[in-house]
């Protein structure tokens, strides 16, 4: 058996491997061996790479280890339900460090009601996660516009655009071309050209 630790913050700026000693040490409770799948990656995406990794390697009842619900998620119900469902068809067991009922399994009765009581308690927990990174956005949003504060989007850059415009009006190079001329994306030579 496999202790596999899931670390995340969201951010470069966030220190992704804050909680990894402890959990280190707490995994060392279920098995000596472990696996460390740490990464900056939004919390609200299904599809991670690191996460990704992790239930690639995933074997038949190893431990996903977790510091709190909102590391492993901060999605929608319906994309929590898909994560559920993979980290079930791996045959993985879900202990949260900061939360106790998921640390013992116990057989029989009390088992089950205790794997019941665990799931509901890991889905609330995921919908309040979700929930409270909503409020946060929105107060952000709120903050901006309350400072006056207007987004303007990203710049054009104008001496990209001359370049593709120079270099499409000598009808010798293929869009693409003049996409891997310029550095940029083909779809952006296109819009450039729309836009005359």
């Amino acid at each position: 058996m496999t202790v596999r630790i899931y670390v995340r913050a969201s951010t470069k700026d966030q220190d992704a491997t804050r909680a990894l000693a402890d959990l280190i040490t707490f995994s060392t409770s279920y098995s000596d061996n472990y696996m460390e799948y740490v990464e900056h990656f939004s919390g609200t995406k299904l599809d991670r790479p690191a996460l990704a990794k992790l239930l690639e390697d995933a074997e038949q009842d190893d431990i996903l280890l977790v510091e709190s619900v909102d590391r492993l998620s901060r999605l929608s119900q319906d994309d929590f339900a898909i994560l559920k469902q993979r980290i079930k068809d791996k045959g993985l067991r879900l202990v949260v460090a900061d939360l106790p009922t998921t640390h013992t399994v116990n057989e029989g009765m009390t088992g089950e009601i205790l794997r019941v009581i665990n799931d509901m308690l890991i889905d609330l927990l995921a919908t309040m996660a979700k929930l409270d990174n909503d409020k946060r956005r929105e107060r952000i949003k709120q903050g901006l516009a309350n400072s006056g504060y207007k987004p303007t989007g990203k710049k054009a850059n104008t001496a990209k655009h001359n370049r593709i415009k120079e270099l499409a009006s000598q009808n010798n190079m293929t869009k693409e071309e003049v996409a891997n001329a310029v550095g940029v994306g083909v779809a952006t030579v296109y819009r450039v050209l729309k836009q005359g």
